[in-house]
């Protein structure tokens, strides 16, 4: 058996271990750590790894299988609501890439056609990478996260002509235009194929897989689906992450989404780690170091050129200066897609040896500085945002439209509106207490005002917009978004504005607590707390823990600032089991049958107390609880009665309900 495969798998897991440890220790991005060990491992390295291309093979199902979770926690709603990040926003950014690029490179001796392949290689963003760092950041739902996902989808769609072209741009070959026209029509024919199996096909399949109740054909159906789709979408001339992420689309407006992530993540995070080890394994140390110069400064270039052109696209997709910088810094990096259309160009003669080394380094280079370009961008773009720039840049949309909201006294305001913003926004209507909502999603804005929402789009990290809202009119600022570095400096700001205003901010974690109530936050409910506060106050009322102890201690802990979760002590209350604080008794529950002599009957004239020493609970008709019943209620046919009593009686008086049982009516005897 041939084991040098599972020889490098082996090298590879154990290094890892080392590097990514070492990386946690001094606190490089785990991503950084992946890079590294492969750059260590690789044929530029140590050569501790022989079989590279089948590793390659395991980093290519890392990103199919990275992408089909993304897949699975959006929708095909959150889809269409990044339509003008993905049309507009994806179209501008890689048309202006090209555009910088093709100059830049003209301007250093290539020719046109070099130049405009390099613009093809320049254009497209890591997938992998930025939607890794998303997810650990947990910033797939804001603004900028919307606008940098929205942007690689038209990449990856983007890719397939890029490949279509090299030919034309190498001169081998004439453009077919019927080449074109069978691409476009496999890309509608996907298209419509989508929505048919996300509403029909899958719900059904998936629903006799459930009832089998078989764990293992419920995983490997998923997954099958998962590469049956991306293969279809390689087939039509697409990429594979892309169909992959289709199929994530595709399960994730089922109730079988949940279930099927949890069975897909512990593969994706193996198979994702070769994907980053791959990459790294690419880097030419030696090259590096005889050009070291020289590639950082293209380097540097390349991150500014794009994260201007990227910067620019989401902005005129309709986001603000701030987090449109934020969205341009996260996509500065080169993709590995441009590694394929590289390798392509190699081929086709566009491309020298040394052009083709100095491209792979300078793609690492930048992936490599991606984790902490991400984790300083809202830092830079609060720097830059600072600037005395024109009010109209700054706000971005939130000038063409500021809405009319009328003038309003100590009135709440709602920075963002998804589910907890609409719920307070509706809780405060009816109770009449006046408030404005800022929100950043043009789409919503429309929407709602048409429904008489006072809303308006802006972003609320600005002077400007909370002015316009009335911060130093309102009584209460409520911040419910998910930009943990907008929400600081919305706090910060509105603080500065209104010494007097009362600020509650909605945060994840409970590590974010300190440093916003710093900044001026006088109350902050982590996410994170609120669960498992309703979750113990749920499992101790199923231990008949008193119902005021229960609301004493969530209280205690609120007050204190969950505090108390560190230093509750372990003998607090006293537990109560039903087995054992009564552990006599038993509740049971018996239908009255058809030709029962308790039909007509009152619980009173049953004796079920006296003779039976069995208690009635609650009795269910038709489908209406009647607790607590009196003795003059009278039985019918079908009642489902509750009763407690020890395990013995209960037994003696079913019987008393079966058909064939006399009962003797006493009306002097209690129930």
């Amino acid at each position: 058996m041939d084991t040098f495969l599972l020889n490098d798998i082996l090298i590879i897991i154990l290094l890892s271990v080392v590097v990514i440890y070492l990386c946690h220790r001094i606190r490089l991005p785990i991503i950084v750590g992946f890079l590294l060990t492969g750059l260590l491992a690789g044929p530029h390295g140590f050569a501790l790894v022989y079989e590279v291309e089948a590793v390659k093979t395991l980093a290519e199902t890392g990103i199919i299988l990275l992408m089909f979770t993304i897949g699975l926690e959006f929708s095909f709603r959150s889809l269409f609501r990044i339509r003008k990040p993905v049309l507009l926003g994806g179209s501008l950014q890689v048309i202006l890439t090209i555009l910088a690029t093709f100059t830049v490179a003209r301007f250093s001796g290539f020719g046109p056609r070099e130049a405009i392949f390099a613009g093809f290689l320049v254009s497209l963003s890591s997938t992998a990478i930025v939607m890794k760092i998303l997810q650990d950041r947990a910033e797939m739902e804001t603004p900028q996260g919307n606008a940098a996902l929205g942007i690689l989808i038209f990449q990856d769609i983007a890719v397939v002509p890029m490949m279509l072209l090299i030919p034309l741009l190498a001169g081998t070959q004439q453009t077919e235009w019927r080449t074109l026209a069978i691409l476009g029509g496999k890309i509608i024919g996907i298209g419509l194929l989508v929505p048919f199996l996300s509403r029909w096909f899958i719900p059904r399949i998936f629903f006799g897989i459930a009832k089998t109740r078989s764990r293992e054909l419920f995983l490997i159906t998923t997954l099958a689906i998962c590469l049956a789709v991306a293969w279809l979408t390689h087939a039509a001339g697409l990429s594979l992450a892309l169909g992959s992420f289709l199929a994530g689309l595709i399960i994730s407006d089922s109730e079988y989404s949940h279930q099927a992530l949890g069975e897909i993540l512990p593969f994706k995070d193996v198979f994702t780690s070769f994907f980053f080890v791959s990459i790294g394994m690419l880097l030419d140390i030696g090259f590096f170091m005889q050009h070291p110069y020289m590639l950082l400064l293209t380097a540097l270039g390349v991150l500014v050129v794009k994260t201007l052109t990227a910067g620019t696209a989401a902005f005129f997709s309709g986001l603000s200066l701030r987090p449109a910088l934020i969205a341009g810094i996260t996509l500065c990096q080169v993709g590995e897609f441009s590694f394929i259309l590289s390798e392509t160009g190699v081929s086709h003669g566009l491309v020298s040896a040394g052009i083709y080394q100095t491209f792979l380094s300078v793609s690492i280079l930048t992936m490599m500085a991606t984790p902490f370009l991400i984790a300083a961008a809202p830092s830079l773009a609060e720097r830059i945002n600072h600037l005395p720039l024109a009010r109209r840049l700054k706000m971005g949309e939130a000038t063409a439209q500021p809405g009319k909201i009328p003038p309003r006294e100590n009135h709440i305001i709602i920075v963002g509106f998804g589910l907890n913003g609409k719920n307070l926004a509706r809780a405060a209507g009816i109770s009449g207490i006046p408030y404005t909502i800022i929100e950043m999603n043009p789409a919503a804005v429309r929407n709602e005002r048409a429904k008489g929402e006072p809303i308006a789009f802006g972003d609320a990290t600005q002077p400007a917009v909370l002015l316009h809202a009335g911060i130093g009119q309102a009584r209460t600022l409520v911040i419910v978004i998910n930009d943990p570095a907008a929400t600081r400096r919305i706090t910060e700001l509105a603080r500065r504005l209104n010494p007097r205003i009362y600020i509650l901010v909605r945060t994840r974690y409970i590590s974010e607590m300190n440093a916003l109530i710093d900044l001026g936050a006088n109350d902050v409910i982590p996410e994170e707390f609120e669960t498992s506060v309703e979750i113990f106050s749920r499992v101790l009322a199923k231990y008949f823990i008193p119902k005021e102890e229960i609301e004493k201690m969530t209280g205690e802990i609120r007050s204190d600032g969950y505090e108390m979760f560190r230093s509750f002590s372990r003998s607090g209350l006293p537990v109560c089991t039903m087995e054992s604080c009564l552990p006599d008794l038993e509740i049971a529950s018996f239908r009255i049958e058809k030709g029962s002599s308790a039909i007509a009957k009152t619980l009173q004239e049953t004796q079920m107390r006296k003779k039976y020493g069995v208690t009635l609970l609650a009795v269910n008709r038709n489908s209406e609880i009647i607790s607590n019943p009196g003795a003059n209620l009278t039985f019918a046919v079908g009642d489902i009665l509750f009763v407690v009593g020890d395990a013995q009686d209960i037994r003696q008086v079913k019987h008393l309900f079966s058909p064939g049982e006399n009962i003797q009516a006493d009306s002097r005897t209690a129930p």
